[in-house]
């Protein structure tokens, strides 16, 4: 195994992940409001979702990459109307006193909303196959051993941005009192619904 296919593999994760958008508002606000592990596992859900495209990019499976990206559209509408949906939702929530205890279904729930809302992005696939080329994997070679490893990178780096987001958010959470949370949750909320808007607004 080639430990600089991990290390860049590290870097695309990392870089791929931090820029903020739903993902990150939805991290934020849960950690806040739930507590560090529902921040943290918010994250994840994206970070699995990253290395899926990663795999499908890095493996060659142009079949799958390219069904997905001719129903962009439709993965789109679903994307902003589930994006829509959250946003209302987190805006008209109030601050629950037992966020930090928060229950396994609630956890998976929160992997499983993060997940959905990156699979529903396709265009991701394109930013893989491009980084991918460049650096001559997934190409006719099928270099597989190569190919797995950058996907572990990926997904390592992923998820150490979304480790570093929570577990800084969480520094703060006890300045938050229930009245702050509740301006966080209407704030996240709008943000969330705008994400969701602009993806219908953008739809061709």
């Amino acid at each position: 195994m080639d430990i600089r296919f991990f290390i860049r593999g590290l870097i695309i994760g990392f870089s791929i992940a931090a820029p903020v958008g739903p993902i990150g508002v939805l991290c934020i606000r849960r950690t806040l409001a739930e507590g560090r592990n529902s921040g943290l596992v918010s994250g994840l859900g994206a970070a699995t979702a990253d290395a899926i495209y990663g795999s499908i990019a890095g493996f060659g499976l142009t079949l799958l990459s390219n069904f997905l990206i001719t129903q962009q559209l439709w993965l789109r509408i679903v994307g902003g109307a589930f994006l829509c949906y959250l946003g209302v939702r987190t805006f008209l929530s109030r601050p629950s006193a037992q966020g930090s205890s928060a229950k396994e279904m609630g956890l998976a729930g929160a992997y499983g909303s993060t997940f959905f809302l990156t699979l529903t992005n396709p265009i991701t696939i394109l930013s893989f196959a491009a980084i991918f080329a460049g650096l001559g994997i997934g190409s006719e070679g099928r270099d597989f051993l190569s190919a797995g490893t950058l996907v572990a990178g990926v997904f390592m780096g992923s998820a150490f941005w979304w480790l570093i987001l929570s577990f800084g958010v969480s520094l703060f959470r006890g300045k938050f009192n229930a009245q702050r949370l509740r301006w966080v949750n209407r704030i996240s909320g709008l943000i969330i619904t705008g994400f969701g808007l602009l993806a219908f607004l953008t739809l061709r």
